[in-house]
């Protein structure tokens, strides 16, 4: 089988970020996004998906880091729906439960081509206040997944069973999760001869 892979780049005013991918991995990644825990979150994401990633990005970070965090979640989506072309025969599902400490992410992916994403869900039986982690924050992570979801055409839903005041404890599991979701869903079945949709066609 031909391996898939990608090369994006974007540039704007306020961001400059290249993105290499290749689906059939070995989980080896190469990330410098400017975000230290971001860095460190992709990291987490190639290794346990088996992608092979590399995240070069440069933003305004004078002003904050939101524009270069969303748009490093637009480049990766692009760069997913290049390397899976028209997903002739992938699994297109995914899910998993990662558990770390007291909290358990659940992550569920759907690659149909509808971007869908509604922010992280979480328990209501605990609700600490979460130190930011070098500047990020949930709502950071809340931006990136949905800029991402939108832009690979990816529903993705994530729950946690409780959210931890260690921001870094919610978060690791979450990525973790969706490296293996993600894994799974873009893996080819070879009894699917076309592409799984009744549709016939994942936009």
């Amino acid at each position: 089988m031909k391996k898939r892979t990608s090369v994006i780049k974007r540039k704007t005013k306020e961001t400059q970020i290249a993105v290499k991918l290749l689906i059939e991995g070995q989980g080896k990644s190469k990330i410098d996004t400017g975000i230290g825990i971001l860095d460190h979150l992709l990291e987490l994401f190639s290794f346990h998906g088996l992608f092979d990633l590399e995240v070069k990005a440069q933003g305004d970070f004078k002003v904050d880091i939101h524009h270069t965090n969303e748009d490093i979640g637009i480049v990766l989506g692009d760069a997913f729906k290049k390397a899976l072309g028209d997903k002739k025969g992938i699994k297109r599902f995914g899910s998993i439960a990662v558990p770390m400490e007291d909290v358990v992410a659940n992550v569920v992916v759907d690659i149909s081509g509808r971007g869908y994403f509604n922010g992280i869900k979480a328990a209501l039986n605990k609700l600490p206040k979460i130190a930011k982690d070098e500047g990020y924050s949930l709502e950071y992570a809340n931006h990136f997944f949905e800029a991402w979801a939108k832009r690979l055409g990816m529903n993705l839903d994530i729950s946690l069973s409780s959210l931890n005041p260690d921001l870094h404890t919610n978060l690791e599991p979450i990525f973790k999760g969706l490296g293996i979701a993600l894994d799974q869903a873009t893996q080819i079945d070879p009894r699917r001869k076309g592409i799984p949709s009744t549709k016939g066609v994942i936009d």
